[in-house]
């Protein structure tokens, strides 16, 4: 004769003589698929991509997205695509603020940026505008500054050096530095010339 009398589960056992066994609560799979992608997302655009040489990164346009500042700006002296040299500590001395562009050939957002950045140099003739190739081919850049043709200064950044006193996840990158040294405004993207002039009035006293 078979034993008809059903099995108690540990899930059954309401008085609890047994300890209850728990059902793990799962994470749906598509859930978990987004915040991976999200992960890697963040990642790429931070660090470049994995390897041991970062993938150049452009930063298309975020609305001027901002970081907190008050750093020193590091000084630095650079050879000018015209045959000049700027000297950041000169022109600080000399009572003009300067705006530190970063940008490269590979780099659309940049192309699209630059001309706004012509005309809010030549709308506020007292900053000092310099835009600097970081991470970029000295040939590559070199024609798309021909090919851009913006009036205010460019220089080549092949020894690494401004790069490295000015990180930055991406470009373009734009750095704002007082007559005092400081650095009180990094703007990620591109940004208008109506963007740049606001920032001007801003945080320099002109």
């Amino acid at each position: 004769m078979t034993d008809q009398t059903p099995r108690q589960t540990l899930e059954d056992d309401p008085a609890g003589d047994r300890p209850l066994r728990r059902r793990s609560r799962r994470w749906p799979l598509g859930a978990l698929t987004l915040i991976a992608a999200i992960v890697v997302g963040v990642g790429i655009l931070v660090f470049g991509g994995s390897d041991d040489s970062p993938t150049p990164t452009s930063i298309p346009a975020l609305g001027g997205f901002e970081v907190p500042t008050g750093d020193a700006a590091p000084d630095f002296i650079i050879d000018l695509l015209d045959g000049t040299r700027f000297v950041l500590a000169d022109e600080l001395a000399a009572g003009r603020p300067v705006i530190l562009n970063l940008w490269a050939s590979w780099c659309t957002p940049c192309r699209e940026e630059m001309p706004e950045l012509d005309a809010a140099a030549a709308a506020n003739p007292a900053v000092s505008f310099i835009g600097i190739a970081v991470d970029d081919d000295p040939t590559a850049a070199e024609e798309f500054a021909a090919d851009i043709g913006v009036s205010y200064p460019l220089a080549i950044d092949e020894p690494g050096s401004v790069a490295r006193k000015y990180p930055s996840p991406g470009l373009p990158t734009t750095f704002f530095i007082s007559t005092d040294g400081r650095i009180v405004r990094v703007l990620y993207g591109g940004l208008t010339r109506e963007q740049v002039s606001a920032a001007i009035s801003e945080v320099f006293d002109l």
